[in-house]
């Protein structure tokens, strides 16, 4: 009796536990502010192609690029020298200074061709100096090209595979100055989240104040939580690390489709929901052919021979099939009663609108 007792107990125990709710880290919702990435942007040039650079009839500039090059070398050249280069490209470089990123560290660099040059592939970047908005100077890149693309021309025949254009240096770049940030001034820093949401943002000032006391955090409000860090800057380090590692249990998402009507692809969340309704689909497709009729005259009649076309046109309708969609069902019955109709991606777009200005679609569409 005893031990029937425990089991019962033990059951009821079971039923009182919560199932576990869907949970993320501070840091995968939301991101410090001003602690942010800062793009980079410089003009260079890329020498040592194998006849695949720019054009220069096509790109002056690259000459003079590297007229300018070549005068900070100290070479000079006669007065009216043209320059017939097959192996140099100009480029645009870019870059993303991450935050706190100090002098001595290196960064990847992009280099982009900016003329007309066939392939960057074995090229190499000379020193190019790269600046950000406000016009200093906070790196020098400098390397070789890696591009991951391959390509072939002969007789008029061509094969490409991927980019050849676009090419990236690991490490190709020396932070020579670092952006001044102040983290927390005044002992405040603001957590912004990815996306705006209210009861995210009060369960995060929920979980903050229960970790490290009341008073730590507030829910400024939709997008903002203001929270109060340690006056010490090595304490704050350490404050911030535990703060964005703490688990915020994460509020329903709202329903949404989306639609790519460029692509024709749809993609909907798990909270997407229909009220019953009855969908129709049917098939309509038109065929053209069209025949060339050649025309002969009679024998000794002077008339000409003549080419004619004759177009048939087809016309086939695929029979409409009725789905019936039961009221509150789950994201798979709604695909797999869209897959029933033989919808194809392009017609989820059309179906979708129309369920949606029915009023049966419980979802927000949205179309890129």
């Amino acid at each position: 009796m005893t031990r029937l007792l425990a089991v019962a107990l033990a059951a009821l125990a079971s039923l009182a536990i919560p199932s576990p709710a869907t949970a993320a880290r501070i840091i995968d919702l939301a991101n410090l502010q001003g602690v942010r990435q800062n793009q980079l942007i410089g003009y260079g040039l890329v020498v040592g192609l194998d006849g695949s650079g720019d054009q220069t009839t096509q790109t002056p500039f690259t000459v003079q690029s590297v007229l300018s090059m070549l005068r900070g070398l100290g070479v000079n050249l006669p007065q009216g020298t043209s320059l017939q280069l097959k192996n140099v490209a100009a480029v645009m470089v870019t870059a993303s200074l991450p935050p706190f990123a100090q002098p001595g560290q290196t960064i990847d660099i992009t280099v982009s061709s900016l003329g007309n040059a066939k392939s960057l592939r074995g090229g190499t970047l000379v020193l190019t100096p790269l600046k950000g908005a406000d016009g200093q100077i906070y790196a020098m890149s400098q390397g070789n090209v890696l591009v991951g693309g391959v390509g072939a021309a002969a007789n008029g025949s061509k094969v490409q595979v991927n980019h050849l254009s676009v090419g990236l240096i690991t490490g190709g770049a020396t932070v020579e100055r670092a952006v001044p940030s102040q983290l927390a001034p005044n002992d405040l820093i603001n957590v912004e989240l990815h996306a705006a949401d209210f009861m995210t943002a009060s369960r995060m000032a929920d979980v903050i104040n229960l970790r490290f006391g009341p008073g730590t955090a507030a829910a400024v409000d939709a997008g903002v939580v203001r929270v109060r860090t340690p006056a010490s800057s090595s304490e704050r380090v350490a404050f911030l690390a535990a703060l964005m590692s703490l688990n915020v249990e994460l509020a329903p998402r709202a329903a949404k489709v989306i639609l790519n009507a460029r692509t024709g692809s749809v993609v909907m969340n798990q909270a997407v929901t229909l009220e019953e309704c009855a969908v129709s689909h049917g098939n309509l497709s038109v065929t053209i052919t069209t025949t060339p009729v050649i025309s002969q005259p009679n024998a000794l009649s002077g008339g000409q021979t003549v080419q004619a076309q004759r177009s048939q046109i087809e016309i086939s309708k695929e029979p409409g099939r009725v789905v019936v969609l039961n009221s509150g069902v789950s994201l798979a019955d709604v695909v797999k009663a869209l897959n029933a109709l033989g919808a194809t991606p392009q017609d989820l777009l059309a179906i979708l609108q129309a369920m949606k200005a029915a009023g049966s679609l419980r979802a927000e569409l949205e179309i890129i």
